[in-house]
């Protein structure tokens, strides 16, 4: 083997690199733990590392609590380090395109229930929405208007304008990260 043979071969991420992503990891972890329940339950996490974090919050031992992050951080090399980032400030509030989703989806939402040629435009822009369920809840909604009862409806149609303006995204690490 020459020396140009040795620069051009592959040794992949040093372990300087290896143990910085690892520390990157197990902060992400260190972050979910820090969240409340219900902004935890809006991140697609796996069920092991739910789990792993419910455990998290029951220990008081400052060892313990150390050693459950490092197994946190463990489990978390199968998800993709930047998707949990924007899945965390998403679930926050913290994320711009979440903010800027979250009102678009309202004024798709407040159009379609006063606008009857709204559903025509909506349909044109998400054609992948089921039109029968949108249809049905924006009557449920405008009946729920005219009795003065609670917009159990409106909240179903916004939720689910906000998940075709906002698509869910995957956290799983892609085959090439997984290997590293």
């Amino acid at each position: 083997m020459t020396t140009s043979d040795l620069e051009e071969e592959d040794y992949g991420p040093s372990k300087s690199e290896l143990k910085r992503r690892a520390e990157h990891l197990q902060a992400l972890g260190k972050e979910l733990t820090e969240l409340g329940a219900e902004t935890l339950a809006k991140i697609d996490l796996p069920d092991n590392i739910v789990k792993e974090i419910e455990e998290f919050r029951r220990l008081r031992s400052f060892g313990a609590k150390r050693r459950q992050l490092q197994l946190i951080g463990k489990l978390m090399r199968q998800l993709d380090a930047d998707a949990v980032r924007v899945a965390i400030d998403r679930a926050t509030g913290n994320d711009r395109a979440a903010v800027s989703a979250l009102h678009k989806s309202e004024r798709l939402r407040d159009a379609l229930i006063a606008e009857d040629d709204a559903l025509t435009k909506f349909i044109e822009q998400f054609p992948e929405a089921d039109v029968q369920e949108v249809r049905q809840l924006i009557r449920n909604a405008r009946k729920e208007a005219q009795g003065s009862k609670p917009p159990k409806s409106a909240r179903a149609l916004y939720k689910l304008i906000y998940a075709l303006v906002l698509p869910p995204i995957s956290l799983e690490a892609a085959e090439e990260e997984k290997d590293e």
